[in-house]
């Protein structure tokens, strides 16, 4: 087949253009595969971060060289073009990486005229139907895009559950969101921990963008519990690794009104790939306090560091952290159940049996099964 991949890609920067950078190197052991990703993702205005793009050079980003820039998400008279484009190079699919509804309008007219007039298929790979944080016309502007699609491919229950109660009859695979290859070789954790100047006997992880619903708050205030058992499992120091997508300043603010300020290490900074290795590598367990999720990028980044994972049970989660084998599931907003958890993980020494599992467990997450998906579907 030829295929065409229209979502962010490198030269931006973030864990979907790496899912993308993957998903076309996987894809091209068997197909023709272009990419092409936007010159305009999101107006400067409504981003929240501090730059678009990857810092790193071609080799970090994972992919062979930057994809054309061409979309532009807000401009109309540009989908048009886009499409003309597709048009004129007779693409077999295109596939739509979908994660937030502001795409909607821009992802569905592309579809729709690229499809016009001859017999390219689409598939929707679903991130989320309706995102976290929900705005008026979410459910609108994602009906406008998936009414464009042919096929579509969800990556946990709870995705799947979205997009049956909105479109039953669609003809979708479920296949698991893979594990991340793309940060490069592990090091030992005493060179990791070296590198970033740790000296506590334990070290646990929450790495990722820090936004509201993924309960960062909550984790510091277990951090305060686990002061209380630092004399039983020893002195624990949390990384909190990640650009602040919410207000910084409060995160600070409570960390020293809770008296953490000595065994908490904000990194408040997007995380070039080829440094991600360090702090994963540097770490015992990532924790993942969420208050609700559809799936994890970074649950699966551990697992590629065979990493065990302390999460709470919420969305897809539950289906990647096998409970009592690959780490600990804990409620939700739940301080307490999550400081107990992270104590019992170092008083029960659980970190080498649960990272023995990790290697196991982590084969199912293969993108050999994203591809056979796809292909799977066009099939038919």
């Amino acid at each position: 087949m030829h295929i065409i991949i229209l979502s962010t890609a490198y030269p931006l920067r973030g864990g979907i253009a790496h899912y993308n950078a993957l998903l076309a190197s996987y894809l091209s052991q068997r197909h023709t595969v272009e990419t092409i990703t936007f010159k305009r993702q999101y107006p400067k205005l409504f981003f929240p971060g501090k730059t678009q793009e990857e810092s790193g050079g071609v080799a970090q980003s994972g992919d062979a060289a930057p994809a054309p820039q061409l979309m532009d998400s807000i401009n109309p008279f540009n989908w048009i073009r886009v499409a003309k484009e597709i048009c004129r190079r007779k693409p077999d699919l295109l596939i739509f990486k979908y994660w937030l509804p502001f795409f909607g309008p821009c992802f569905g007219t592309i579809a729709k005229f690229a499809k016009r007039g001859n017999k390219t298929k689409v598939v929707f790979i679903c991130d989320n139907v309706i995102p976290h944080e929900r705005r008026p016309g979410d459910i609108a502007l994602t009906k406008y895009a998936f009414r464009q699609a042919d096929y579509f491919i969800v990556q946990s229950d709870v995705v799947e559950q979205e997009l049956l109660q909105y479109f039953p009859a669609a003809k979708y695979r479920k296949a698991p969101h893979p594990v991340f290859e793309i940060f490069g070789a592990a090091i030992t954790k005493a060179a990791a921990r070296k590198e970033l100047s740790l000296s506590a006997k334990n070290v646990i992880l929450y790495f990722g963008y820090v936004r509201r619903y993924k309960g960062v708050m909550v984790l510091l205030e277990a951090m305060q519990h686990l002061k209380e058992w630092q004399a039983e499992i020893g002195e624990t120091q949390l990384l909190v690794v990640g650009e602040f997508y919410d207000d910084e300043k409060k995160y600070r603010q409570r960390s020293r009104e809770l008296n953490l300020d000595s065994c908490i290490r904000f990194v408040a900074d997007y995380v070039p790939n080829e440094h991600v290795a360090r702090y994963f590598c540097a770490a015992d367990a990532v924790v993942l306090p969420y208050l609700s999720a559809t799936q994890s990028g970074i649950a699966q980044i551990a697992y590629n560091f065979d990493k065990p994972v302390i999460a709470t049970n919420v969305g897809g989660l539950a289906e990647v952290v096998v409970d009592q084998k690959t780490g600990f599931l804990v409620p939700p907003d739940d301080p307490r159940a999550l400081v107990e958890a992270i104590r019992q993980f170092y008083r029960d020494q659980r970190e080498n049996e649960f990272s023995e599992n990790v290697k196991i467990e982590k084969r199912k997450y293969s993108w050999e099964r994203v591809v056979e998906a796809i292909e799977e579907l066009v099939k038919q």
